[in-house]
């Protein structure tokens, strides 16, 4: 049963994220060439009739242009798969939104011109490196080649032009390469490298989540990287590395947390899937609307589950009794993957409050 709390009027106020998420994630299609092993899509090679159509899509950016989230992420399933992506990217950008486009590394992309991205709109894209060496990560992606076209991806955006950021999920069974992943991020030098941390849903398995003491050493080589490295570095659905660096006086450092502290699935997060569904996130798989017939801005705002995950007093568990609950709030996805609540604590995070009974 998923509990919602009715917020006061001074907490709406007080409240960065009550008005529009940080971050809005569009899943444009689930259609892919790739078969990951942790695909939260379950993607397949074929789009899907009953996904927003460009009359549907156009007006879904008309709405996200009066939401004004700082940026929108185009993602999949692979949103090189719809044919009518560049009129998307266009009309976002004419909306004044700035757009981050998430493709996979596909015989597709090679053909795409990213020059032409760049002038469409295209302000950011994110790549996916989920190993370090080309036979890890094409294991991982389950199709030959994806490796090299990810490196030659990496330089064709830098050509262009385009901010590039880097995404790794860190899982059982690529933790050890986190040295040979630091290197790479120093050799490939994005502008950002997002850290994953594994949420089991879609094809992801539990098994696969990391041990909380080994996340939690990762996370300490993740601070001290922050201290020399070229790029910026965040985590995604691991929100305890803010605690991490906190307890080490670096959340405000030069190369710290460059998302708004707190920011988590419904709270600065929105999700939109292929077929209009909103939830919290792409991660967090709750049907809390539909854009086909309310606003996202409506449902991001009133719906009764967002209310509540932007509580932070609604979290049970250490988490709730966590005097980093404010800046953290732990991985909700994750809570509920594993425990089938999205108010538990996070099942990651080694940390006992100061205050746990």
């Amino acid at each position: 049963m998923v509990k919602a709390i009715s917020p006061t009027h001074d907490k709406l106020a007080s409240d960065p994220f009550a008005e529009r998420p940080f971050l809005v994630f569009w899943e444009v299609t689930r259609a892919c060439a790739l078969a990951c092993k942790h695909c939260r899509a379950e993607a397949n090679p074929r789009r899907s009739p009953d996904e927003l159509d460009t009359a549907e899509s156009l007006k879904l950016i008309k709405q996200l242009g009066e939401l004004a989230p700082p940026m929108l992420i185009l993602t999949g399933g692979d949103p090189m798969m719809r044919r009518d992506i560049f009129d998307l990217i266009r009309a976002a950008d004419a909306e004044g939104l700035r757009i981050g486009l998430s493709p996979a590394a596909t015989a597709r992309l090679d053909k795409v011109d990213f020059h032409e991205l760049r002038e469409a709109g295209v302000a950011r894209m994110s790549l996916s490196l989920d190993g370090a060496t080309k036979e890890t990560h094409d294991a991982f992606r389950k199709v030959e080649g994806t490796f090299d076209r990810t490196i030659d991806a990496v330089h064709r955006a830098r050509e262009a032009g385009i901010s590039l950021q880097i995404n790794t999920t860190l899982t059982q069974s690529n933790l050890q390469e986190f040295d040979a992943f630091r290197d790479l991020m120093f050799e490939l030098r994005p502008a950002m490298w997002s850290v994953f941390l594994l949420v089991p849903t879609g094809r992801a398995q539990a098994s696969e989540v990391p041990e909380p003491a080994a996340l939690e050493k990762i996370f300490e080589q993740m601070a001290d990287l922050t201290e020399t490295a070229p790029f910026s570095i965040k985590t995604t659905e691991g929100h305890h590395f803010r605690r991490v660096l906190a307890q080490r006086g670096k959340l405000d450092s030069r190369q710290g947390m460059r998302t708004p502290l707190g920011i988590r699935d419904g709270r600065g997060v929105m999700f939109i899937s292929h077929t209009g569904v909103v939830s919290p996130s792409g991660f967090l798989p709750f049907d809390c609307g539909n854009v086909r017939n309310t606003h996202p801005a409506t449902i991001y705002r009133e719906q009764p589950l967002f209310v509540s995950l932007r509580d932070s007093n609604a979290l049970g568990g250490k988490c709730g009794r966590c005097e980093f609950r404010t800046i953290c709030g732990g991985s909700r996805a994750r809570a509920f993957g594993i425990t089938g609540d999205p108010f538990a604590a996070d099942p990651s995070c080694i940390y006992q409050p100061s205050n746990a009974s």
